[in-house]
């Protein structure tokens, strides 16, 4: 198959679509399919590609590359995208990667026409929680996560309690955490923060207030971000708003940690039975589980034994044969 790959972000630009899209592209490519990648993320130096990646298209160009393929595949909707792809009437697979409303949970004007042009395509969604939200039937297919890098490591000591990987704004629950943190002072436990954003100045002063044994190792990625995480007991993710999913959580659990997040959302689907959950927004049932966890070896073992079979379906080449099935079925 011809297959015009549609990622509105992609890399340089670091996030899970992104993760997810240079993932599934490889896997599609690795499979014997033609791949072109279209993006609206800028980029002076190339990623390291097999397959062409088209940065900003204009009008011209991404109808050139609609006549060219048999099938579009979008890893999240963009109607600057999917409108060109309707017109030339392509078959569509739209992967539905968060919530088609805004930040308050409204839908606002650009989501009612996201909504309905969903109605003329296939859909997957990520989690059963999206699939609930869209509107539209769709297939529940969850992310990959990159399974080759976030491994167990022979050899690396387990020596830290409790880790926080994601972007510094308030929307991922940091300062939860900190709270969380100090109400379980009494375990000594120890906090590694890693990556950046603009609340990292306010949580390395809260940290201080509440004298509280944490680390900020700024960003982190690919093998070394493996190998931290290798080196931990537990990977919080206190995400204030309900997460669509959660790659981080695979990510942690294929390290060898045992994951505490909120409840909302895909976030649990993701933790299946390797970890815990807590309320959103919530610090005092997060310490309880922290605590819970921190006092208890033999309980994070037991998270511990159910990875491998939970693991499995997100291992990249499932999830991009999954893909691949609908596709096929779409090009007929």
């Amino acid at each position: 198959m011809k297959i015009l790959f549609s990622s509105y972000a992609y890399a340089p630009s670091v996030g899970g679509i992104e993760t997810v899209s240079q993932l599934l592209a490889r896997e599609f490519t690795a499979a014997g399919h033609e791949i072109a990648l279209v993006t609206e993320t800028p980029g002076d130096v190339e990623t390291p590609e097999t397959f062409p990646v088209l940065r900003r298209p204009t009008f011209t160009e991404l109808k050139k590359w609609l006549q060219w393929c048999d099938v579009v595949f979008q890893n999240n909707i963009s109607l600057r995208h999917l409108i060109p792809a309707l017109f030339a009437r392509k078959r569509v697979l739209l992967v539905h990667q968060t919530w088609m409303r805004n930040t308050s949970g409204s839908i606002g004007w650009n989501d009612r026409i996201k909504r309905a042009l969903a109605r003329r395509v296939r859909n997957v969604a990520i989690s059963e929680a999206i699939a609930r939200d869209i509107g539209a039937p769709s297939k529940i297919i969850g992310n990959p996560y990159d399974d080759e890098v976030f491994k167990l490591l022979p050899n690396v000591p387990r020596a830290r309690d409790i880790v926080f990987v994601g972007r510094l704004v308030s929307d991922k629950g940091v300062d939860l955490l900190l709270r969380a943190l100090f109400l379980v002072k009494q375990t000594s436990a120890n906090l590694t923060i890693i990556g950046t954003g603009p609340e990292e100045n306010n949580l390395r002063a809260r940290a201080r207030e509440l004298n509280l044994d944490v680390t900020f190792a700024g960003r982190k990625s690919g093998v070394e971000l493996a190998h931290m995480l290798n080196g931990h007991q537990i990977i919080a993710i206190p995400s204030r708003w309900p997460e669509p999913f959660g790659v981080v959580a695979l990510e942690g659990i294929g390290c060898g940690c045992v994951p505490v997040g909120s409840e909302q959302g895909g976030l649990r689907e993701a933790i299946g039975d390797c970890g815990l959950t807590f309320a959103n927004g919530e610090a005092e049932p997060l310490a309880s589980r922290l605590h819970e966890l921190l006092v208890a070896p033999s309980l994070r073992e037991k998270l511990r034994a159910a990875a491998p079979a939970h693991l499995l379906r997100f291992q990249a080449s499932i999830v991009g044969n999954r893909y691949l099935e609908i596709l096929r079925e779409l090009v007929g």
